[in-house]
């Protein structure tokens, strides 16, 4: 199973001093984090900053990443807003591209229905062939997409996993449970990685692990191992850096701590700003 790997990254997208996509960076990013645990990327989620990249810009991104890491590991596009329409244009637009699948997130700030969530992404997940992730954020998109309502939509023979970032274990046991054969949730909480595994999700699309991939995959290798006591010595490890990373908004943090690691991703474009000296201190004492 996992049909994306165990340890997803939800990649920066990484800018030069004017703010623009510095594409040297990125390839050095994508060398970082595979040579560092990540089987897969998502390329211009929340954390890739994408409510800031025109249409225009994520098109050359996801075009660039393929040309450099197909094959080597798994890249799926963010494609959702809170247009359908739009939503639906830009996700037939990526379908040439060569990416393995899309990402389209539940939609922000309009809080629609149970009934308008499965509706926006059915409309997506028919107008492309390519494989689709549900994810559901209801701390960013401001509504919640019930066990029920995944489930509906995990019978689309396109829809093939989630990233479920609820934080409600209850909803992902219910998910996971009554799931069709082959429809996989992973956790969009690093704090949740290892409770997710142990309930039968298959892994994690992740922040933290720009920083400590290697740690995180060896939790998930322990724990597939059936060594739950390492894995859980890791986790609770691990755990400061988890939250840490979310102490500011995000991705500030994760590119402060990439800097320091000597992994160049530059700046956030407003209305996210850098982080002041205080707050870069408390990032750094993460990485000791």
């Amino acid at each position: 199973m996992a049909r994306f790997g165990r340890l997803v990254t939800a990649m920066v997208t990484p800018f030069n001093e004017r703010l623009e996509i510095d594409y040297g960076k990125t390839e050095h990013l994508i060398d970082h984090l595979l040579a560092t645990g990540s089987e897969g990327i998502v390329i211009s989620g929340t954390t890739g900053e994408s409510p800031t990249l025109s249409r225009a810009e994520k098109l050359d991104l996801f075009k660039h990443v393929v040309a450099y890491a197909k094959g080597k590991c798994h890249i799926i596009a963010g494609t959702g807003s809170n247009d359908t329409a739009s939503s639906v244009e830009f996700t037939q637009a990526v379908q040439s591209i060569g990416v393995d699948a899309v990402m389209v997130v539940a939609p922000y700030y309009s809080r629609p229905s149970q009934e308008g969530l499965y509706g926006h992404f059915k409309s997506l997940a028919e107008a492309s062939e390519l494989p689709v992730m549900l994810y559901n954020v209801p701390g960013r998109s401001a509504v919640n997409m019930t066990a029920e309502t995944t489930l509906r939509l995990a019978q689309l023979p396109n829809v093939v996993c989630i990233k479920e970032a609820s934080g409600n274990l209850s909803q992902m046991a219910k998910i996971i449970e009554h799931a069709p054969e082959g429809f996989e949730l992973y956790s969009g909480d690093d704090s949740l990685t290892l409770p997710t595994l142990a309930i039968g999700g298959v892994g994690i699309v992740s922040v933290a692990s720009h920083i400590i991939g290697s740690q995180m995959a060896e939790m998930i290798h322990a724990f597939l191992l059936g060594d739950h006591t390492t894995a859980a010595s890791l986790h609770r490890k691990l755990i400061p850096v988890f939250d840490g990373l979310f102490a500011y908004p995000s991705p500030g943090p994760t590119k402060v701590a990439l800097e320091k690691l000597g992994v160049k991703v530059g700046g956030v474009r407003l209305p996210l700003v850098e982080l002041n000296e205080q707050e870069k201190a408390f990032v750094h004492s993460l990485l000791v």
